[in-house]
């Protein structure tokens, strides 16, 4: 990997930042059950992605465009309890992928590849997208500073937390929003397919291990660095897009995870009860 590329140098830190929003968010989203949300986002913006250079404005505001009236719409839909959510995300993943293909082969002429906008692209990063994403970083700390307990009761109990006086609704919306700033954010290095290998593997991984919430967050950070770094190393040797390497690297890691889990946590216990 030569470290005296622009693009190279620029990519490193992008995952870096990025590392820090899975490690805050990527927690959260995975304590509160919304990977398929959020991969349902990543595919949400496509059409906007498509359209974003026909129209002449920037991608990452016709993203946000999309994944913010997507997350409205069921968020919406899980408050009415009149369909079951996941069928909900589903159907609308699907026509969200669908109208992106359509208007990518037969109505606009986009200024990208449709494999770039899907798989994301190392040698496309600009500085612009790394200053996105360290705005989306340090709002992502914000929120989870601010946020935290709120989000924490919510997610264990949301009947008790309204009656000890959280406002649940607001703290769900904060959070629906902040993972749709960060699936944006993330598109340019991985794609929108793909957004799930940054925001949701490396947690669900560390979460195997059962680790408390604050050493989860930490771990995370840690490996979600580690994974990106190497896959960016694979990306530069193979001439290939940075998300695939970094999702076959996730799930590889995930599956020696999950075979190691269970036996370091029957090892832990034991010490843990004799402490």
């Amino acid at each position: 990997m030569n470290l005296a590329a622009p693009y190279i140098q620029r990519g490193l830190i992008e995952i870096l930042l990025l590392a820090v929003i899975a490690g805050v968010l990527g927690t959260w989203i995975v304590l509160r059950r919304l990977p398929f949300y959020t991969h349902a986002i990543g595919t949400a913006t496509f059409p906007g992605l498509v359209v974003a250079g026909p129209w002449g404005v920037p991608a990452q505001l016709t993203a946000l465009v999309c994944a913010v009236g997507f997350g409205g719409v069921l968020e919406r839909v899980q408050r009415t309890r009149r369909i079951d959510p996941d069928a909900a995300i589903g159907l609308l993943l699907v026509a969200a992928l669908a109208v992106g293909v359509v208007l990518a082969s037969d109505v606009y002429e986009s200024g990208a590849g449709v494999d770039r906008l899907l798989f994301g692209s190392l040698i496309a990063l600009t500085a612009t997208d790394v200053w996105l994403t360290a705005a989306a970083a340090v709002a992502a700390l914000v929120c989870d500073r601010l946020l935290r307990r709120s989000w924490l009761a919510t997610g264990f109990d949301a009947d008790t937390a309204r009656a000890g006086g959280v406002r649940t609704a607001l703290a769900d919306r904060a959070l629906l929003l902040a993972v749709a700033v960060a699936v944006v954010v993330a598109i340019d290095a991985v794609g929108a397919l793909l957004v799930t290998v940054v925001l949701t593997v490396p947690a669900a991984t560390v979460r195997l291990f059962e680790p408390g919430l604050r050493a989860q967050q930490l771990a995370t950070f840690a490996l979600t660095a580690m994974e990106g770094v190497v896959a960016i190393g694979i990306a530069d040797a193979y001439n290939v897009g940075p998300g695939p390497a970094l999702a076959v690297l996730g799930a590889a890691v995930y599956g020696v995870a999950a075979v190691a889990a269970p036996r370091v946590r029957r090892v832990a216990t034991p010490r843990e009860v004799a402490a």
